[in-house]
């Protein structure tokens, strides 16, 4: 039985591409950057800093200024060009009253996470809200599951006990390295050939369906 549910946040509870592209935007537009909002899909699931110098190429003094600018603009305005999917609200109270234990394990920093639950009511649902620490070198999915699974007092051997809800490739495969099942969402922003290239366990369509699979279970 999957007693324990993690949550993405980003394409898993909340649609927050409007607040992340115009972030991105502003970030771009210091080195004179101009991107599609399909070509910035990729940015969104892991973490910042990983998107600046991997997928831009960026020198660690250039990502690191992109990534001020764009928390500069997200902290004050982005982080609320945000909405919660239809039927999440209701996923999540179905889901506690039947006695599992949620958490959302985020590559977004903690303190936005719980900013952004905390403006949409929806931070009650969950034991714990885990996201990115600099301060802690916690940056990467596996990092941060790892964390979430320490905070309920998990290990691996608990792991048959948990399952990740996600959206993208670094959810899955940050689940794995922790030896954890994982149900991708289509509603998000990863695509089915992302989900099976990476090994999904388990993928759904929609809000609806995903209920229906973590009841069950």
């Amino acid at each position: 039985m999957k007693e324990f549910i993690f949550f993405d946040l980003d394409g898993t509870l909340t649609d927050s591409k409007e607040g992340i592209f115009n972030s991105l935007k502003i970030s771009l537009s210091l080195f004179n950057i101009e991107k599609t909002d399909e070509q910035m899909m990729e940015f969104i699931g892991p973490p910042l800093e990983e998107s600046f110098l991997k997928i831009m190429n960026f020198s660690p003094s250039q990502t690191e200024k992109a990534v001020s600018a764009f928390h500069k603009y997200y902290e004050e305005k982005g982080l609320f060009e945000n909405r919660v999917y239809d039927g999440i609200p209701n996923l999540l109270e179905r889901l506690k009253n039947s006695g599992k234990h949620l958490a959302v394990s985020t590559s977004k920093p903690e303190h936005s996470a719980v900013r952004i639950l905390e403006h949409f009511n929806l931070s009650h649902y969950f034991d714990f809200i885990c996201g990115s620490s600099i301060e802690e070198n916690r940056s990467s999915k596996s990092e941060v599951i790892a964390y979430t699974m320490k905070k309920f007092n998990l290990s691996q051997k608990d792991s048959d006990r948990i399952i990740m809800v996600g959206d993208r490739r670094n959810d899955i495969e940050g689940s794995h390295k922790n030896g954890i099942q994982t149900v991708s969402v289509l509603y998000g922003y990863g695509s089915i050939k992302e989900f099976k290239d990476s090994g999904a366990d388990f993928i759904v369509e929609t809000v609806e369906t995903l209920e229906k699979f973590l009841l069950s279970i």
